[in-house]
């Protein structure tokens, strides 16, 4: 796992370490001392640094090791309370009980747009803030964002990022972690790590694989993602990633943790990943033992351990252990504990009444402005697809049916928070439409036990799973969900609840599938004779039945040994969801994934097609009702090739205003906004090899892709149609080539260097208004020494149209933009490490600069020449 989990923080606190000189409330140093008795590392009117060095000064040795580790104990002497790295808060806070969830980043990035999730993140940090008032166990130091690209949509954890496009990513991690940061010149609101530090984008033995990349991808497409929230000062922090780069594990690269660190003059903290330091050892093998390990980790330049979850005496021991064999020096771990102190002045932990966030309470959780704009935001990401029959919006629908194992249920993945309340795409449907029937497309069986011919039922509280019954009542039907690959979830009628596997014996009572290690999921293995039997797949047993009582329970080691439950099918889903469609104006068919199943963290996606079970309750309604939407709820792009659908549109897994959020756009209450932030592939193999990084070898991504995808990058419709008309270059037609450089600056032109600028004019021709984003792409339009990106984004920009209006909208960019890293550029009085060797360098040469509304819809063009300087 990325983290250590830390359900209940109190079990974290760590005991005061044994020092002399200890001194009570009212002695220098303790807070409530006079002003002028405070010591220096409590003095706000001094430089960071300085107080940080004047805190470690006062440490003894043991104190500074104890630092190191995730879990750092009190220290009463100086009035330092015990102090924990790490709380999760990627798309709101998280792990921490109630609070508001926002959509996953990958719908975040959907919304282009950074004020919005500027302000995501800040609701984030103050319900953190909130939290710490309850539990000063807390962390400031919050694990979020996310800036790891979505190179490849079979990655596990495809959710958790925001782009396919480095820059993209960059800019959409700077605001959410803006947003994090606050604006105050000194104390930070949380102070944001951003995550996983390098080229981390698959799940499978991710401990083990290396990430093969060249110099040219490292700077073209790994760097840029993390070092625009860094330059920014909006990051205060790194953590590293599982895997190894090019061989050695990215946590032992001292080179390109200095890289990170060069983007600021400000100290950047570097934490491991949750058990990292201990994979050097076993699965990576790359040191002997613990201590060569630790002193390894520290000279590259890690400040604080995530290993053991809060048992911080075995890195305390390697670490003194290293010392004393001269595998570091006291240096070493002073320069580590400086920069942790550093990240803890800057929550103004030691700045008593002078903290400005300090009256954060938690009154702050779940404020009605942050249910406004949790609805806003959800809305603001839905992507209207396609709509070929002009079935959207759904206005003037009388009679809605939603239907799919998604029509009313709000799913949070692992890195959510709990919602203070949800709202289904069906239960907001009934609001808008004044009624809305909602069918899961379930089939409800009701299973009888081979070896003792009782019916399995559940009891009204879930608290038993027992074969028990002579008849199948009302306790004896189970709604059996696929959510493909023969991932299946059972749902009893009596709880109303999930069946579990992860209780002995087996009970119905989880309100929801989750957990590091899923215990609500079965598969069905069908015999000869018709009957199955049910593998838990959370501990690979399967399901038997206890002989006399009847109870069942997941334990049983080889089919043999399995229950044969002989299944009646008491009600067909395709039936049920054909005949709710038939009754209905208009369907909303919701389907996609279970953030938990098939594609998460620890598991990559076993392929890119939508689920068999859901594209047949879709057949079931289009067949039945040709007004029907094809609603994805997903934490990724499907391949939808085998899915006859007109109408599409998607959102990813929302919070707790998903279904408003969703219905507000179908409605046509709001006006589409959403766009893709990621290609969706047409095929599986257009995505490439999830183990190869190396995009512009494999075609990959909209940057080198030569085919079409069926959605591309920035895709996204409007109902009311808007025509680009032209794209003009306002000034020469000429640049001239920047100087290379070992990073170039993203969106943001360099200082004193020359600015390409455009103007795009823009038609709305509908009736209604339109929210457009306008995009700038730039082309190769000659040959050139070093192969370029078939096309690249340059600019961007969202306008509000109204019905027919005309606009000219403003557009510029750097050339930097234009850059491809060449090995024999060659920076003067530049240090040559293995980092190093070349430069980003802009090609002379003819250009295209082309707008439009997507990276593959570009109807309007202008010729750039870029000369040598």
């Amino acid at each position: 796992m990325s983290e250590t989990v830390t359900e209940d923080l109190e079990t974290a606190a760590q005991q005061p370490l044994e020092t002399a000189d200890a001194g009570g409330p009212g002695a220098p140093g303790a807070p409530g001392a006079p002003a002028e008795e405070q010591p220096l590392f409590r003095r706000v009117d001094k430089p960071l640094e300085a107080r940080a060095r004047d805190l470690l000064d006062r440490l003894t040795s043991d104190e500074r090791l104890a630092m190191l580790h995730q879990a750092a104990p009190a220290i009463d002497r100086l009035g330092l309370s015990a102090w924990h790295t790490g709380c999760e808060a990627l798309h709101g806070a998280a792990w921490l009980g109630r609070a508001t969830v926002f959509p996953q980043p990958v719908g975040l990035a959907a919304t282009w747009d950074t004020d919005l999730v500027e302000k995501v993140g800040e609701v984030a940090a103050i319900e953190v803030r909130a939290k710490r008032a309850e539990n000063p166990l807390v962390s400031l130091n919050v694990w979020a964002p996310v800036v790891n690209t979505l190179r490849h949509p079979a990655w596990g954890r495809n959710e958790e990022g925001y782009s396919e496009d480095p820059h993209v990513t960059a800019v959409f991690g700077t605001a959410y972690s803006r947003g994090l940061r606050g604006d105050h010149p000194r104390v930070w609101r949380t102070v944001p790590a951003l995550k996983h530090f390098l080229a981390y984008n698959n799940e499978t033995d991710r401990s083990t694989t290396s990430s093969e990349m060249s110099l040219r991808t490292l700077h073209e497409e790994e760097l840029p993602a993390f070092r625009g929230a860094i330059e920014a000062g909006a990051a205060g922090g790194i953590m590293l990633a599982y895997n190894r780069v090019n061989g050695i594990p990215a946590h032992t690269q001292p080179e390109l943790v200095a890289e990170a660190r060069s983007w600021t003059d400000e100290s950047l903290a570097v934490v491991s990943d949750a058990g990292a330091p201990t994979f050097l050892v076993t699965t990576q093998r790359s040191r002997p033992d613990h201590v060569h390990a630790a002193a390894a980790l520290v000279r590259s330049g890690l400040d604080s351990f995530t290993d053991n979850e809060t048992n911080a005496a075995p890195t305390i021991g390697y670490l003194r252990e290293a010392l004393e064999a001269g595998l570091l020096t006291t240096d070493d771990i002073d320069r580590a504990v400086v920069r942790l102190l550093e990240l803890r002045i800057r929550t103004g932990e030691f700045d008593g009444a002078d903290d400005p966030y300090a009256g954060i309470g938690v009154e702050a959780i779940d404020a009605p402005e942050a249910r406004t704009l949790a609805r806003e935001t959800v809305a603001r990401s839905v992507v209207v697809l396609r709509n070929d029959d002009g079935v959207l919006p759904l206005s003037d629908a009388a009679k809605v049916a939603v239907v799919g194992p998604l029509a009313d249920l709000v799913l949070t993945d692992w890195y959510a928070g709990t919602p203070p309340y949800s709202v289904g795409i069906g239960a907001a449907a009934a609001e808008r439409f004044g009624a809305a029937e909602v069918v899961t497309g379930a089939d409800t069986v009701a299973l009888r036990a081979a070896s003792n011919g009782r019916y399995v039922v559940a009891a009204a509280d879930g608290s038993v799973v027992e074969a028990s019954s002579d008849s199948a009542g009302d306790d004896a039907l189970f709604d059996v969900t696929d959510w493909g690959d023969g991932i299946l979830t059972l749902r009893s009628h009596a709880s109303g609840l999930l069946v579990t596997g992860g209780s002995w014996p087996m009970r119905a009572d989880a309100a929801r599938v989750g957990g590091w290690i899923v215990q609500e999921s079965f598969r069905a293995h069908v015999h000869a004779d018709g009957t199955w039997s049910l593998l838990h797949l959370g501990t690979g047993r399967w399901v038997r039945t206890f002989r006399d009582s009847g109870l069942l329970a997941a334990e049983a080691v080889t089919l043999e040994n399995a229950e044969r439950f002989g299944v009646r099918v008491v009600r067909s889903g395709a039936t049920a969801v054909a005949e709710a469609a038939a009754r209905a104006d208009a369907v909303i068919v919701a389907v996609g994934n279970d953030p938990h199943l098939a594609g998460r963290e620890t598991e990559d996606r076993p392929h890119l097609r939508l689920p068999a079970a859901a594209a047949e309750v879709w057949r079931a309604a289009r067949e039945a009702n040709p007004h029907a939407v094809l609603t994805v709820v997903s934490s990724y792009p499907y391949v939808l090739d085998d899915v006859d659908a007109a109408t599409v549109v998607w959102s990813s897994h929302g919070g707790q205003e998903l279904g408003h959020g969703v219905i507000d756009v179908l409605s046509g209450d709001r006006e589409p906004s959403g766009r893709l932030s990621q290609s969706w592939p047409a095929t599986e193999e257009q995505a490439g090899d999830l183990f190869d990084y190396d995009t512009l070898r494999q075609g990959a991504t909209y940057r080198h892709q030569a085919g079409a995808p069926a959605f591309a990058f920035g895709h996204g419709l409007t109902y009311a149609p808007v025509a680009y008309e032209s794209v003009t270059l306002t000034e020469a037609a000429s640049v001239a080539a920047p100087a290379p450089t070992h990073r170039h600056s993203g969106f943001a032109p360099r200082t004193n260097e020359p600015v390409v600028r455009a103007v795009v004019r823009v038609r709305n021709t509908g009736d209604r208004d339109a929210e457009e984003l306008v995009q700038l792409y730039a082309l190769p339009a000659g040959g050139f020494a070093i192969a370029t990106p078939r096309r690249l984004l340059v600019a961007y920009r969202r306008v509000r149209l109204a019905p027919g209006e005309v606009r000219d909208v403003e557009l510029s960019f750097s050339p930097d933009r234009l850059a491809v890293w060449d090995d024999d550029v060659r920076l003067p009085g530049a240090v040559e490490d293995w980092l190093h060797v070349g430069a980003l360098r802009v090609q002379p040469g003819s250009y295209v600069v082309a707008a439009g509304p997507s990276a593959w819809d570009l109807p309007v063009r202008d010729k750039l020449e870029v000369t040598a300087r």
